[in-house]
């Protein structure tokens, strides 16, 4: 498992869609579950903030270059 803080978007959403799919199965012993659990929820406040900081530039850019943010 790399540093969650180093991932890209998609690598910390393909391993989050991963930890999911594992813990759906139902198969892991309670104490797997309880740390690929909490990995889940690292990897989910990885794309959030990742998605918070897109969605700021974003904002920051208009058509004509100037810094007006959209309206929601």
């Amino acid at each position: 498992m790399s540093a969650t803080n180093e991932l890209s978007f998609e690598q910390a959403y393909a391993e989050l869609e991963d930890v999911v799919r594992r813990l759906e199965a139902g198969t892991l012993p309670l104490a797997e579950a309880v740390t690929l659990y909490e990995r889940g929820q690292q990897l989910s406040a990885r794309c959030q903030a990742l998605l918070d900081s897109a969605e700021l530039r974003i904002q920051a850019l208009a058509e004509d270059g100037s810094t007006t943010p959209l309206q929601p």
